[in-house]
């Protein structure tokens, strides 16, 4: 089995156009991890029912390999802690809220993101009161549906989990069959041979 590339992708602040644009609602979360649909809680107000229409799930998890294929180049993406915490916070920053597509191909109303944050202790946090299962660094995002044609295919399971659209810059890592400390050993054998040369 070959080995592929690794491509970490992480936001250049000078350019502009780095960040998350927005968050698609997806049948198939390219992090394979499925939200929890709050469906079923209800708000009771006398005798109207009313549901909250929210979903919770995980948008990003750090260091979570993610195939790709370009062509004929098969390689995974990551994403650092510290470029998820970042992803997070820019997200905010620049109102993109309201910002939502369905399967990447459709801008709809009525979805917003209502909540946010990054875990920072997977065993204490607050996503384990869905069964999130998020390692720390994961970036949770609670949505509210309040587009009736959107909520209806949530609940028919059209949608399973979110993914995110932006731009990010990329680094690619090679993968090496040799480890770190056999690359370092074979450097200071080199070095001492080429020292050896010299005398």
């Amino acid at each position: 089995m070959k080995k592929l590339d690794t491509v970490e992708l992480f936001i250049d602040e000078s350019k502009e156009l780095d960040g998350i644009e927005a968050i698609s609602l997806v049948e198939f979360p390219a992090i394979e991890e499925n939200w929890v649909a709050l469906n079923q809680h209800k708000v009771e107000f006398k005798t109207i029912d009313i549901e909250k229409r929210i979903v919770v799930g995980l948008a990003l998890v750090p260091d979570k390999k993610i195939y790709r294929k370009s062509g004929d180049y098969e390689y995974n993406i990551v994403f650092s802690k510290d470029t998820v915490c970042k992803a997070s916070e820019l997200y905010l920053k620049k109102l993109k809220t309201n910002n939502t597509t369905l399967e990447h191909q459709t801008l709809t109303s009525g979805v917003s993101v209502i909540e946010s944050w990054i875990v920072e202790d997977s065993a204490m946090d607050k996503s384990n009161l869905y069964s999130l299962n998020a390692p720390t660094g994961s970036w949770a995002v609670i949505m509210k549906i309040y587009n009736d044609n959107v909520w209806e295919d949530v609940k028919a399971g059209k949608y399973l989990g979110f993914s995110i659209e932006g731009m990010f810059s990329d680094s690619v890592q090679e993968m090496s069959s040799e480890t770190e400390a056999e690359l370092i050993i074979k450097e200071i054998q080199k070095a001492f041979e080429d020292e050896s040369e010299i005398l």
